[in-house]
């Protein structure tokens, strides 16, 4: 039987291992090229669009499962990977309704570290984007019984069934933005929620939207080994580090970011 220590060693092993690919990606002679052709006479520097995703997590069983699907393999963007659920974030996001808001910390922690000049809103229009796109590609409900449920065209599902979408639940596991060169970009904040934070699940289990297929709840570690891109088996492993270290999932805990400056792919620490 291996120790938490033979465990963490592992981990360590693989994140430097899959860092290490995204960097020969970076360096590869295709990427160089877009980078190195990406000023005015091919068109402006591509912005990161603000992006959340949600790692949901059933831990009723003897190890923790985690929802993921395969996007659509006519999409443009990762076109049949495995993913999380998410998405980019919607301009109404910030100001629809909730039941809660994000804890401190957390909320805090966005505001110290977003691009831009972050509001008060920006924190939670990423909490709140998770939560939608979760609600958008698989039909569940992260939130509760309210008299008051959003009214946007948008959150419609929430308002059929009474149900407000509650973010307290939601903690920071780490964020990452895509690589310059690239031509789509998102700057992704990756959020931790538990299934027991579900208020409503479909018949059959989940409500595929088209985008996100196959969907199953999946143990982190066979879920590396599936057909998935390289900064999806970097979250994994810093999801299997940060439950190993702390499963009680404290919204102190330090969340790592990645990015790529000066043609390096560097992981940060945002206390």
């Amino acid at each position: 039987m291996t120790s938490d220590r033979d465990d963490h060693s592992k981990n360590l092993a693989l994140l430097d291992g899959e860092i290490g690919r995204i960097q020969r990606i970076i360096d590869a002679p295709q990427s160089r090229h877009l980078r190195d052709h990406a000023g005015p006479s091919v068109g402006p520097a591509v912005r990161p669009k603000n992006a959340a995703t949600m790692i949901l997590i059933d831990n009723d069983g003897p190890k923790p499962r985690i929802l993921m699907g395969r996007r659509n393999r006519a999409l443009k963007f990762m076109p049949g990977a495995f993913v999380f659920p998410g998405g980019s974030v919607d301009r109404a996001d910030g100001s629809i309704p909730s039941i809660d808001e994000l804890d401190e910390a957390t909320h805090e922690r966005i505001r110290a570290h977003a691009r831009g000049r972050p509001t008060p809103r920006t924190a939670r229009a990423l909490g709140m984007a998770a939560i939608r796109e979760m609600c958008e590609e698989t039909g569940l409900l992260i939130g509760r019984s309210s008299s008051s449920p959003p009214g946007h065209p948008h959150w419609q599902p929430f308002a059929a069934r009474g149900i407000g979408p509650s973010l307290s639940g939601l903690r920071l596991l780490a964020r990452a933005i895509t690589p310059p060169g690239m031509r789509r970009r998102f700057d992704t904040w990756f959020f931790v929620g538990t299934a027991d934070t579900i208020g409503h699940v479909p018949a059959g289990g989940f409500e595929p939207s088209g985008e996100l297929e196959g969907l199953q709840w999946i143990a982190p570690d066979e879920a590396i080994a599936a057909d998935t891109r390289e900064i999806t088996r970097v979250i994994l492993v810093e999801l299997m580090n940060r439950l190993e270290r702390d499963p009680g999932l404290d919204p102190v805990y330090p969340a790592p970011f990645y990015s790529a400056v000066h043609g390096r792919f560097n992981r940060t620490m945002m206390a």
